[in-house]
């Protein structure tokens, strides 16, 4: 497999550590017809003439594809107008790759060192004692007799092992936004572990992945180059119960162990209103004394801290009902009750920002929208650190809409903000970056200097 691999002795910040094209890999059924099958990106499509199922932007992505689509279409064309799940997909195209001597396939992250498919960690005994695992497994099972037939199907033990490298190993292939669009199997970059304290971050170019330094390293070293398998916002336990649920393994990183940093996750508002600090939130009986301010000494009323953990409980309710669609009337709700009582790096408040922006965005209500998102800056410095790439996202549809709304000086602080860090996480060379932002740049330079 065609592999990028950039050998360096000092790791700088913004290096590129890998290159790499999917082994495998599948659009979101849901974006059908708005992503071309082959490439990811958002262009005039045109449909596939054989299955009428999966789209294309031109004959050359169509050619591109086909090794992978040949065998796939008569049978998409056999099983509509029936939709086939995204892992009944991506496991059909595993199995029938391999039949055609994928399994051979290398992909090298060093010059001398390589990953197959047989050397990715299927994770088999878990999966077996994995209840909710194992009907998912079964239940694609049933679509992949009907879908490939049962005669191209391994065995159990085989199919099962296929199932647990995709659960495992599985890569959520990213828009150029950090939004989901399809799955991806990555040999060569199946070998970095996760940190929620990550030394690289992993974008991608359509579906070509791209490992990107986010601190200076001395060298090299595979084994201390780390990436975030889940989102960081979130507290260490439930970041600890999906890495458990969905990778089979805990989180030892400085962030998920340190008890200072775990207790500064959840902050009082300091009752002195000169003062503004935080106060952390330690997990103790109400009865208990709670800790004066660190910075002026004042004391937290009882009672205070009651309301406290009562409107904790009510936000924690919210933001699960929440989990799938976000309410703006709910998330001002939950701000409302907030106010005055959690400190604006708390994570809950943070989160609850977060979807109120998004929201916002959503509606059309660019002021609110606005307001809401310069709010949310601390909050995504402290909880995202000051290089990751959603934070340069974040600045970057901050430039968006304070250009949109006339206000051309913040607009342009916006993105020079996000420059300096969608640099590090994307590259100079990222269509993110050079056709995306720095183009409003000169736009918005453009203007002021006509103004």
């Amino acid at each position: 497999m065609k592999t990028k691999i950039k050998q360096v002795t000092i790791v700088k910040q913004g290096s590129s550590l890998l290159i790499e094209k999917p082994f495998a890999y599948v659009l979101k059924s849901k974006l059908r017809g708005e992503l071309c099958d082959n490439c990811f990106r958002r262009r005039k499509l045109l449909k596939c003439s054989g299955c009428q199922y999966v789209y294309y932007c031109n004959r050359e992505c169509q050619k591109e594809s086909w090794d992978d689509h040949r065998q796939e279409c008569s049978n998409l064309r056999r099983v509509s107008p029936r939709i086939v799940p995204d892992a009944a997909r991506l496991m059909a195209r595993i199995i029938l790759k391999l039949q055609r001597g994928g399994d051979l396939e290398k992909s090298y992250y060093m010059e001398t060192s390589f990953r197959k498919f047989k050397d990715l960690m299927s994770h088999y005994s878990d999966i077996k004692q994995d209840q909710k695992r194992m009907e998912h497994f079964t239940s694609l099972c049933g679509v992949l007799i009907d879908f490939i037939g049962e005669n191209n199907l391994p065995n159990s033990a085989e199919l099962m092992g296929i199932y647990g490298r995709l659960c495992v190993n599985g890569f959520n292939i990213l828009d150029p936004e950090m939004l989901s669009i399809g799955t991806g199997i990555y040999l060569a970059c199946s070998v970095i572990d996760h940190s929620c304290d990550p030394t690289a971050v992993a974008v991608f170019e359509g579906t070509t992945i791209h490992i990107r330094a986010l601190k200076v390293m001395p060298t090299l070293d595979w084994k201390k180059v780390f990436i975030s398998y889940i989102d960081l916002l979130n507290f260490p336990k439930d970041r600890q119960a999906e890495l458990q649920a969905t990778y089979y393994f805990l989180c030892d990183c400085r962030p998920c162990n340190n008890i200072k940093e775990i207790e500064s996750l959840s902050l009082l508002l300091c009752p002195n209103q000169d003062c503004g600090a935080g106060i952390p939130v330690r997990q103790q009986d109400v009865g208990d004394l709670f800790q004066p301010c660190s910075c002026c000494g004042a004391h937290v009323k009882l009672d205070t801290y009651k309301e406290y953990l009562e409107v904790e409980e009510f936000t924690k309710h919210q933001l699960q009902n929440m989990k799938d669609i976000a309410y703006l009337d709910v998330c001002k709700v939950c701000l409302k009750k907030q106010q005055g009582l959690f400190h604006p790096l708390d994570l809950l408040h943070v989160k609850v920002l977060d979807l109120a922006f998004e929201s916002s965005i959503e509606l059309g209500q660019w002021e609110q929208a606005n307001e809401y998102g310069q709010e949310l800056v601390a909050g995504y410095q402290r909880h995202y650190k000051e290089f990751h790439p959603l934070l340069g996202i974040h600045y970057l549809k901050l430039g968006k809409i304070n250009l949109y709304l006339k206000k051309l000086k913040e607009a342009l602080s916006m993105l020079k903000n996000a420059e300096k860090i969608i640099r590090v996480t994307h590259g100079e060379t990222h269509t993110l970056y050079k056709d995306q932002l720095m183009s409003l740049v000169r736009q918005i330079q453009g203007e002021m200097s006509i103004t």
